[in-house]
Formats: structure tokens, sequence, C-alpha cells
């Protein structure tokens, strides 16, 4: 996998990437319709053994998309106090069976442990979260404005 900016500013160094990756928040993940569109959506993700890693339900656009073409873009950077991030291309790998582990590395990363163990359940048995989604990178380009 290479990574190269294209898409202006300074190229972030192995550190920054890294940092970003495993830090932020929110990654978007952007697919292909079935008209030839792109569907974007914002998605808890966890950064895993150099993957994105998020869960969802089967029934999503996303993974409904995801199943009929694996190719994803995903946009993961941060704002303030300036423009910086990765944009990864690469494939999605989908994954059914026992979510619920998944489902709590991903929570731990955003809320406390007891928090994120009830959260997880809740999501898995409510929501019916059934899809584990690893997107492996096949090319990334940073940007730092």
């Amino acid at each position: 996998m290479g990574v190269i900016s294209l898409m202006g500013g300074r190229r972030l160094e192995k550190d920054e990437l890294d940092s970003i990756l495993e830090e932020s928040r929110i990654a978007r993940i952007c697919c292909h319709n079935e008209d030839g569109t792109i569907h974007a959506t914002p998605v808890w993700y966890k950064y895993i053994d150099g993957k994105i890693v998020f869960v969802t339900v089967d029934s999503s656009i996303k993974a409904r998309n995801l199943k009929r073409n694996k190719n994803v873009t995903v946009l993961i950077d941060v704002g303030e106090p300036s423009a910086k991030g990765v944009m990864i291309y690469g494939t999605a790998e989908l994954e059914y069976g026992d979510t619920y582990p998944m489902t709590l590395t991903i929570c731990e990363k955003y809320l406390e442990k007891e928090k994120a163990k009830n959260f997880a359940k809740m999501m898995v048995s409510e929501t019916g979260i059934d899809l584990i989604v690893t997107v492996k990178p096949e090319h990334m380009i940073t940007f730092h404005f």
C-alpha cells in the first residue's frame, strides 16, 4: 500500500497518520449505490492491524452496496486547528457471526468500559448489528492544509 499526498498541503508523517487513524472519532464510508451515485455515511470505527473496522446491520444501504461492490473509500480527518487527514481507497471484507466482541472493541474507543459494554449489548440485541466490515487499504492519500 502506498501513501502519497495529492490533495495539497504537506504529506503527513507516519506518526501523524497513525495518530489520526487511531484517535479520530468518525470515519466517513463511501460506497457505490446501485444507480452509480455515491453513498457516504459516518461510522464509529477502530483502526486494527492496519485496517479500518466497523460494524453495521446487513440490511443497511452501506452493507447492501458493499455486498454488490466491495470497493470503498474511507475519509478520516480532523478540522481544528487545520484540516488534515487521510483518504483510504480499499476493499471491504464482510464477516457474519458473533459481532458482539468487535462491537464492544469499537465502543470502548468512544465510551467508558461499563457504558461500552451496555451500549454494545444494546447495539447487537436491539439494532441487530450482524456484520463486521473490515476495509483493507490499497492506497492512502494524506493531506494537511
